[in-house]
């Protein structure tokens, strides 16, 4: 078991911290657990709905039959043991994909924040080699 004995405190504003607690409450983990995973980088998505549990027990007990039907007929020398065991490696890999959409945290986006200026109001100026369609009608930028 990890040992965390290293205490942070940070001080946020009422609406960062009602945005937080929203988000912890969606996702039914509790507050350090879904802070600990935007520090592993994932972001813990909502929690699933009541249904998604009892639809997963079915899914396992269909497979535990399979596999039950698998041995007897193993026994018997009566079956495609390799179709079976590749329908066998599709249904694990759809339970796999399942729970890691809807259950397990989401990978974060490297994507571009929004930067200060235009959180300030002001208009975002192009980088180098991007098109600046408020120049005249050109689309590239021209060195001056």
């Amino acid at each position: 078991m990890i040992k965390r004995n290293v205490e942070i405190k940070v001080r946020l504003s009422r609406k960062e911290a009602e945005t937080l607690n929203k988000r912890v409450k969606k996702s039914g983990i509790s507050r350090e657990a879904y802070i600990r995973h935007l520090i592993e980088g994932g972001v813990p998505r909502e929690a699933p709905p009541p249904d998604y549990y009892a639809m997963m027990r079915e899914i396992y007990a269909i497979g535990k039959n399979l596999n039950q039907i698998a041995q007897k007929a193993h026994v018997l020398n009566v079956m495609d043991a390799q179709r079976y065991d590749a329908e066998v490696r599709k249904l694990e890999a759809a339970i796999k994909t399942i729970t890691e959409a809807v259950v397990l945290p989401a990978p974060m986006e490297e994507t571009r924040s929004t930067p200060r200026s235009q959180l300030r109001g002001e208009k975002e100026r192009p980088r180098s080699g991007e098109p600046f369609a408020a120049c005249g009608g050109s689309d590239k930028r021209s060195a001056v």
